[in-house]
């Protein structure tokens, strides 16, 4: 999905804008997805596509949404990022480039995965 600066901003609130087309970072713990324990999928804030599923979603106290592994539509693209003077891997929606957070290799049994999401840069579809 490409759209212009502009359309973006429009279509965005401003955290979200921020967040997801400047590589922003919402402050930690404050988040309305962090603690969501219902069953269902998390999608891309942007473009709507499946991101992450409720079932890989965990607790790992760094104060973002953590999951564990990306949903089997592979929607989820890896960047290498090396602001912050840290070496990093960005995640991105590989359909419409929004920025979502940071995969690290120290997540749970069986993919030692942990996807750090801001929340804003997904929303939540609740399975009924």
């Amino acid at each position: 999905m490409k759209l212009t600066e502009q359309q973006w901003q429009e279509r965005l609130t401003d955290e979200e804008y921020r967040v997801t087309r400047q590589s922003g970072t919402e402050r930690p713990f404050t988040g309305d997805l962090l603690h969501n324990k219902e069953s269902g999928n998390y999608t891309c804030t942007c473009c709507g596509e499946i991101l992450f599923t409720a079932q890989d979603k965990f607790d790992s106290g760094c104060g973002w949404p953590s999951f564990s592994a990306q949903s089997e539509n592979n929607n989820v693209e890896y960047h290498r990022d090396n602001s912050l003077g840290m070496e990093r891997v960005e995640i991105v929606c590989k359909h419409c480039d929004a920025h979502l957070g940071h995969v690290f290799n120290d997540g749970p049994a069986p993919s030692g995965q942990r996807y750090c999401v801001n929340s804003v840069s997904i929303k939540f579809d609740k399975k009924p």
